[in-house]
Formats: structure tokens, C-alpha cells, sequence
């Protein structure tokens, strides 16, 4: 069963990602169409495991049901639909990485996840900016940061082969201010 409540937006909530939720977080990211666009390879349940023992703040992107309390609710109360990480908070600026199941792509739930988690970044890390990366062909997601006031700040040409080929990543930063700015 997914973990407590950590923020709930109008359509989705984010939970602490807990031991019980390591298979579906390997089973989406084995997933193609959620792997090659992250660029990550294959990773096992040990490996998966392993990462949330890191010092990431990682949270589960939930639709939570009408019953589903704020602490660890049952399985049948929540549906899984993907993930949300703050990385490398601790010793310079906040990094953001997401990626939801593709059954729920381009309904806006990335979105709201995603600033929840800028506001999560904001409240918890005293840092003036957050920033997060893309693969130039991630048209989604880039689309998503743009949306949410990213800028672009750089590129990182032939960064990973992924897919066959090697593949520019890009760099995108939003200040603290620039975020204030559009939240009021």
C-alpha cells in the first residue's frame, strides 16, 4: 500500500514511496515507453529498491478514492500512476525528475504533480532555483516545464545514447522568484 500523505492537489496526491510499491515502480519504468524517454536502462526490484534508500525525496503520484486517508491507505483505496523526485537537494540546487504510466499521459496529472512538488522544493530547501532536464525529442516534457515557467539553460549535446542514437539533453532552471510571481 502506497505511504502517507505528503500534499494533495485537486486531482492528485502525493505519498512516501514505501517497500510495497517497488514493484509497480519497476514494472513502469521496464515500461518502453517510459524508459527510452528518461533514457534509463532496465532496472531490477534490488536496484529500484536501492534507489529509494538514497537521499532523493521521492514521492508516488496517486489517485487517491473518496476513502483514502492521509496515512497508509489500503491498495483498493489508491491507484498508482507514477512518481515524482527531488534529487541532490542536499548539496546544490534541487533537481526534479517525473514520469507518470502512459494510460494517464496528456491528462494533465504531470502537471499537477510536478507542482506540487516545485512548492515541496520551495517549502522544504532553502535554494533560489530548481531545475530538471529533458531529451530534446521529450517534446511532453519539455512542453510540461515550459508550461510551469521553466527556462532553458543550457544543453548537453550527445548527452546518452538512448534508443539507438545519441541524444542532446536539456537544461531547464525556474527561480524561486519567477515561481512566487505566477503562484499569487
Amino acid at each position: 500500500m502506497p505511504g502517507a500523505r505528503v500534499r494533495s492537489g485537486e486531482r492528485v496526491t502525493l505519498r512516501t514511496v514505501e517497500e510495497e510499491d517497488i514493484p509497480f515502480v519497476q514494472r513502469a519504468l521496464a515500461n518502453r515507453e517510459i524508459r527510452h524517454p528518461m533514457g534509463n536502462p532496465v532496472l531490477t526490484r534490488r536496484r529500484v529498491a536501492e534507489l529509494r534508500e538514497d537521499d532523493a525525496d521521492r514521492f508516488l503520484v496517486c489517485l487517491d478514492g473518496d476513502d483514502a486517508g492521509s496515512g497508509g491507505p489500503d491498495g483498493d483505496e489508491v491507484t498508482r500512476i507514477g512518481q515524482v523526485n527531488v534529487t541532490d537537494a542536499d548539496y546544490k540546487r534541487p533537481e526534479l525528475g517525473y514520469w507518470l504510466v502512459p494510460s494517464v499521459h496528456g491528462e494533465g496529472y504531470g502537471t499537477e504533480a510536478v507542482s506540487l512538488v516545485i512548492d515541496y522544493a520551495f517549502r522544504t530547501y532553502d535554494a533560489p532555483a530548481v531545475g530538471a532536464e529533458a531529451y530534446d525529442f521529450n517534446d511532453a516534457s519539455r512542453g510540461l516545464l515550459e508550461s510551469l515557467g521553466f527556462r532553458k539553460e543550457g544543453r548537453r549535446r550527445k548527452y546518452m545514447f538512448v534508443d539507438g542514437a545519441h541524444r542532446d539533453m536539456v537544461q531547464y532552471g525556474l527561480l524561486r522568484e519567477d515561481w512566487c510571481e505566477r503562484t499569487v
